[in-house]
């Protein structure tokens, strides 16, 4: 079965040269050059990861990011031709997975692309044992198997990245996780050099679905200068 990826960048040569390295991997493109296109093919195919650019001639990335993200809760890679990192914050808290800048070496969004899979793949694919996925304590549980997740029997809508972060602090109760594994476990690659941030912007983001509070944390806890943790 054919896994489905779009492409969004005005920037034809750079749409073209994402899509020739894509379908190098044997994956089936869906390449656009502006968000009306994309969005439209977003509602009505069946897709697996997007890849988009932030500068659009018409709907921005950020925007096309929030409407996909309504309906679908598919990896977003975003891409960015500025250094700031407010524009890598903005991706990140609209529910992005990713994001690299231009200019960038295709083989390094490979990498990226191929991570986010793994890991959508992981967190939708039925496991061997029903109990060993299922996380329930406090209100909270979260299912493996069907990438559920409910707060106090209301369901809370969260990336895949999110999930993954969720997922993973749930099974280390008790145990501090720093940011730094956090990223390599969650994101599977070395290439962010500022990991702490990425890793902070998922967090408040959490904490924003779970009404949860930083300061009062009934669930994430702040370890300065460490990491995070959920207590038992």
């Amino acid at each position: 079965m054919s896994i489905n990826i779009m492409i969004v960048d005005d920037e034809q040569s750079i749409a073209d040269l994402i899509e020739v390295y894509l379908e190098n991997e044997g994956f089936k493109i869906f390449k656009f050059y502006n968000g009306h296109d994309a969005l439209l093919c977003a509602q009505s195919e069946q897709l697996e990861l997007a890849i988009l650019d932030v500068m659009l001639p018409d709907i921005d990335g950020f925007t096309l990011c929030q409407k996909i993200r309504e309906r679908h809760k598919f990896p977003v890679i975003m891409v960015t031709a500025k250094e700031e990192e407010i524009d890598k914050i903005t991706g990140l808290t609209l529910g992005a997975d990713d994001y690299i800048t231009k200019p960038f070496r295709p083989l390094e969004l490979i990498a990226r692309v191929k991570a986010q899979l793994r890991r959508f793949t992981k967190y939708n694919s039925s496991g061997p044992e029903k109990e060993d996925n299922l996380i329930a304590f406090s209100g909270l549980v979260l299912d493996m198997d069907t990438h559920e997740c409910t707060l106090n029997e209301k369901k809370l809508s969260l990336t895949p990245t999110e999930f993954s972060i969720l997922w993973l602090l749930c099974s280390r109760r008790g145990r501090v996780v720093s940011s730094e594994d956090l990223f390599h476990e969650v994101w599977g690659d070395k290439y962010f050099t500022n990991c702490n941030n990425t890793v902070m912007v998922h967090i408040r983001h959490l904490r924003e679905k779970m009404h949860d509070s930083a300061e009062r944390p009934k669930y994430i806890k702040t370890v300065w200068g460490v990491g995070y943790k959920i207590e038992k």
